[in-house]
């Protein structure tokens, strides 16, 4: 019953992927169909559209448009038309004045003869008399037979003085196509099935037309405007350019498989229907194979769940051999143990060389801020000699002043020295706290004023480099998880690197955007350098490598502001500019309000 069962379920969810599978091999096959009857047509449209234009030369048709009175010209031209009509196996051939009227056609013997019927409202016409090829697909008003006209016109002396037309037969290809599996259907722009394998279908449409189309339609006489009702049609997606297609099949809706080419000179979409039927006969064979196969393999498990209890008979027989096997079972236990308690002393082992290099990195980090350090020296000179320089100029002018009783300039510079030595000593304590080993632990921090000491520390070689630094920072505290002297040994690094990318830039930009990011705070670092090229991005935080050149560097910056982060739970980024320079993003997890209301009380405590 399980297995009956079994073979229920499998069949239901098996059958729509087969029913598709099969759908889709049948679709492929009518692929093949299609592009040959679109070559077919596209072979009779070719075949017929310089024919207009052969013919139009001929000097008799320029005699009979000038002299159409001339009843003997115009029967001699009606005779010819009429052979070259059959020549060319085509349905009419007729010459018209610059107005429409056919004064001479290949059916003047016919009693539906185009002779004396007036076409100027077709678009052919209308396109041939201005000058160029006309095509049109129509239903004949005279003939009352489906066609495709070409025309052509008619000169005299560069002057257009009539148009000749040609009209083949569409019926014969519909003919062909009743011998096949398939149906087909050729539309127009508008939707209106002009040719069909089911000559119920001629002149139905495939979707709702407007008023205005409908129109357009009975002003060219193109269809027969009262046979244009819509064919009831869905259409699902298969795969690909294939779709289910369900049609309205005398009143009972039957699906096919869509496949369409469009004929763009023409305007026309060739649809070829394979039906379904087969196809999903072929689904529920497969389905019936695939449980003849569930029911096979539950015979199968029957006959083994039978031999399975002989087997646990002759278990019985061999508990003796199983108490040998405990006992080897309890030996295996205790090497296992042994390579345990192994183990354990290769993890204490990892743990402690982890821990060296934690220290390391530590020294490694303690060095890459002394070689910043020893790089800013220059600029740091700089930034000590100028207050110098200014305290030695107010104090020799204090003296000055003091002499001649101005005690009001003398205070005055006093206090811009009082000032000076303020400057001297910010800048000594970012120095100091930049230099320190880090001991502090993770915690909340405020990254702007992280920010604004890093500029500080920085500030001598912004100003000597004439570096224009671009801030775009919150209104609102950006509170995130780190250490602040390790966040700005990091954001430091970052800057240098900006400003060396720079060096060959007369005014260097460096843009600092800070933005929140869901749970997390971004600190973007952009220079306008010429950035990284592939190759090296994609290293670029690997120790000990660097692009500069020898003793500028050691390559480990970026790599220990990598770790650095990474500790902290964020990300460092390295990736270019869509327009130039490249990018360096920090994200750290924001700080949480009890984080920071906990963080407030261990520092009160403290």
């Amino acid at each position: 019953m399980a297995f009956a069962a079994l073979a229920v379920v499998a069949t239901l969810v098996a059958f729509p992927r087969l029913e598709a599978f099969f759908q889709i091999q049948a679709g492929t096959r009518g692929k093949e169909t299609l592009r040959l009857t679109v070559e077919g047509l596209n072979g009779a449209l070719r075949r017929y559209e310089p024919l207009p234009a052969l013919i139009a030369e001929r000097p008799v048709l320029a005699e009979a448009l000038q002299a159409p009175d001339d009843a003997e010209l115009i029967q001699r031209v009606n005779e010819e038309l009429r052979l070259t009509a059959e020549s060319l196996k085509a349905s009419d051939v007729y010459l018209m004045d610059t107005t429409g009227l056919t004064i001479a056609a290949s059916s003047y013997r016919k009693e539906l003869s185009f002779v004396g019927r007036s076409f100027g409202y077709r678009p052919y016409f209308t396109q041939a008399v201005e000058g160029g090829l006309g095509r049109f697909f129509a239903l004949g008003t005279t003939s009352g037979e489906r066609g495709y006209f070409y025309a052509y016109p008619v000169e005299v002396e560069q002057r257009i003085v009539g148009v000749v037309a040609v009209k083949f037969l569409v019926a014969p290809f519909e003919e062909a196509w009743r011998g096949s599996d398939h149906l087909v259907i050729v539309r127009d722009l508008n939707g209106v099935v002009f040719m069909s394998s089911n000559p119920d279908w001629h002149f139905r449409t495939m979707r709702p037309l407007s008023v205005g189309e409908r129109e357009r339609i009975e002003a060219i006489r193109q269809y027969p405007v009262d046979r244009m009702e819509l064919l009831p049609n869905t259409a699902s997606p298969l795969r690909g350019d294939m779709a289910l297609l369900s049609i309205d099949v005398d009143g009972q809706g039957r699906e096919f498989i869509a496949n369409t080419l469009p004929i763009h000179d023409a305007g026309w979409a060739v649809t070829i229907l394979t039906p379904t039927e087969r196809a999903n006969a072929q689904a529920l064979g497969a389905v019936a194979i695939l449980a003849l196969l569930i029911m096979l393999l539950g015979f199968g498990v029957a006959f083994y769940l039978q031999r399975r209890a002989q087997l646990l008979e002759r278990i019985a027989v061999q508990r003796a051999a199983t108490e040998t096997l405990e006992a080897r079972i309890a030996e295996r236990t205790l090497d296992l143990k042994q390579a345990n308690d192994k183990l354990v002393e290769e993890v204490r082992e990892r743990r402690d060389a982890e821990n060296r290099l934690r220290q390391t990195q530590t020294e490694l980090i303690q060095a890459g801020k002394l070689a910043a350090l020893g790089q800013m020296s220059a600029a740091l000179s700089h930034e000590f000699n100028q207050p110098l320089a200014a305290v030695k100029s107010y104090a020799d002018n204090a003296i000055q002043f003091l002499a001649r009783g101005r005690e009001e300039e003398t205070r005055e510079n006093i206090r811009r020295i009082s000032a000076m030595a303020d400057r001297m000593a910010s800048i000594s304590k970012h120095l100091r706290n930049f230099a320190r080993r880090p001991q502090e632990k993770v915690r909340p921090v405020e990254l702007v004023p992280v920010m604004n000491d890093a500029l500080a520390i920085l500030q001598g070689r912004l100003e000597a480099g004439r570096v224009d630094v671009r801030l775009d920072l919150p209104d609102e505290p950006a509170w995130v998880i780190g250490g602040h002297v390790r966040l700005q040994q990091v954001i430091v690094n970052l800057l240098n690197n900006a400003l060396d990318a720079m060096e060959d830039e007369e005014r260097p930009v460096i843009e600092v955007g800070l933005s929140r990011v869901g749970d997390r705070w971004s600190l973007k670092i952009r220079d306008h350098g010429p950035g990284i090229d592939e190759e090296t991005i994609g290293k670029i935080f690997d120790p000990f490598f660097t692009t500069k050149t020898p003793g500028r560097g050691l390559g480990l910056g970026l790599s220990i502001s990598y770790n650095i982060i990474r500790d902290f739970g964020g990300r460092l980024l390295a990736q270019n500019h869509a327009q130039n320079g490249a990018v360096f993003s920090l994200e750290l997890q924001a700080a949480q309000a009890d984080t920071l209301a906990l963080d407030a009380r261990e520092t009160a405590a403290e």
